[in-house]
């Protein structure tokens, strides 16, 4: 197996384990929104249950429908990219040429090593490498919608579970307070998971993500407290 198919296989994993963390992130926040707002305004553990259940079910399917439709319409692009590349390098090779020879002069190497590197790589993938220059994407590395979408549609009623069997679980008096605990503990991680795969700031993206955890479940609370009293 070449280190360039390595690569490629460990790209598409990366971008399945996102999909799957980002998934749980939004069934953990989304469901401890719902439920933690209908305690609020109810003590009745059934109903808050269904109202998480029913939350569950639709961000599932919205969830997976979602993350379908945005990597096919990216895998989409990247094929009528290719095509248009495909097209270029019949017509107008220097063109082509030139462009990635002063991309390459641009980062500070010399016009003669500039010139003979674009010499070896279009040689060797004259595609590959111009739409690596054009487009910032390389050929190839696609990642499988449904893949994406399988791995959205099963992380996210995972994440989901903890908010539900938090509030249904503790006692009346405790339930809020221990699910938001519960809740931002898991944010964390999901938001340090997420962030460290994308190559973001682990600790702003952590920080972020627990910060909109407490609005939310602090919005929804009051705003269940305020319609059930």
């Amino acid at each position: 197996m070449s280190k360039e198919h390595d690569k490629q296989t460990l790209a598409q994993r990366n971008n399945l384990i996102r999909a799957a963390v980002m998934g749980a992130n939004d069934g953990i926040l989304s469901v401890s929104g719902i439920v933690i707002g209908v305690a609020g305004a109810t003590t009745n553990s059934f109903a808050i249950f269904i109202a998480g259940f029913a939350g569950a079910l639709a961000g599932t399917v919205s969830m997976a429908m979602g993350e379908y439709t945005s990597v096919h319409s990216q895998n989409d692009a990247q094929v009528k990219a290719e095509k248009v590349q495909e097209a270029a390098l019949q017509t107008q090779y220097d063109t082509e040429f030139e462009f990635v020879k002063n991309k390459y002069a641009a980062q500070g190497i010399s016009d003669e090593l500039a010139t003979q590197a674009t010499k070896e790589m279009m040689a060797n993938d004259a595609l590959g490498t111009t739409v690596r220059e054009r487009y910032g994407f390389s050929l190839h590395h696609e990642v499988s919608a449904i893949g994406a979408a399988m791995a959205s549609m099963i992380a996210f009623p995972l994440g989901s579970l903890l908010p539900m069997l938090a509030i249904t679980l503790f006692p009346v008096k405790e339930r809020v307070i221990a699910t938001g605990i519960a809740v931002l503990i898991a944010l964390a991680i999901t938001g340090y998971s997420a962030a460290h795969l994308s190559g973001a700031n682990e600790k702003r993206a952590t920080i972020r993500n627990i910060v909109a955890g407490i609005f939310t479940m602090v919005v929804t609370y009051y705003i269940g407290t305020l319609i059930g009293h």
